[in-house]
């Protein structure tokens, strides 16, 4: 692997993810300021999406470079559930937790183990039926992005601008670093140099 590919990913990831964290943000902010509370299964509901979504993308990217069935879907499930998991809740409770925010810990991975693999397993098998190898990119960084949103603001007491401030940082951390492993590092350790990582014009020159 080189290191202009990890350079090139973190291209596309960063801007993206800024923007998508901002506009996530401004849309909490102003739900916070009609009122509306945050139940803790807007999260759930975020991070089974993320894990569906990742599930059907990874195993119909290994079982098109691969045709094992069954490596397909164990990369599916595991990539998207581990992956999600550090991206959704693991970086976020960290990141609160080193800034003594007293953030709750709840991890569906292992709190709710059927639900999460049970979800990552449909999405491999849905992902090698119908050979989505490719999902919009704004479509996957958007519910990263609120997936990590919501878990910060479900599971930490107090919200304030100094919170909002952290959670712009810590998103796009917790966003584009599994993100960059699930697009590059993982599958390059699996399939090796024959996976092409991306279609746009700067690699084709």
């Amino acid at each position: 692997m080189k290191a202009k590919e990890l350079i090139h990913e973190l291209k596309h990831h960063l801007p993206l993810t800024s923007l998508a964290t901002i506009f996530a943000i401004a849309v909490v902010i102003f739900l916070n300021k009609i009122n509306f509370n945050f139940p803790e299964t807007i999260f759930e509901y975020s991070h089974f999406v993320h894990v569906v979504l990742a599930s059907i993308v990874a195993s119909a990217m290994f079982y098109k470079y691969k045709s094992n069935l069954r490596f397909s879907i164990l990369m599916g499930i595991l990539s998207s559930v581990i992956i999600g998991s550090v991206s959704d809740v693991i970086f976020p409770y960290l990141g609160a937790f080193a800034f003594n925010l007293k953030p709750a810990f709840h991890l569906p991975m292992i709190e709710e183990p059927i639900k999460i693999f049970g979800l990552g397993f449909a999405g491999s098998i849905f992902g090698i039926i119908f050979k989505i190898t490719k999902l919009p990119h704004f479509f996957h960084v958007g519910i990263s992005v609120f997936a990590s949103l919501f878990y910060l603001v479900s599971y930490v007491p107090n919200t304030n601008l100094a919170f909002w401030i952290f959670s712009f940082v810590l998103v796009i951390f917790s966003v584009v670093l599994p993100c960059c492993f699930g697009d590059i590092i993982f599958p390059f350790l699996f399939l090796g140099e024959k996976i092409k990582h991306c279609d746009c014009d700067e690699e084709k020159k």
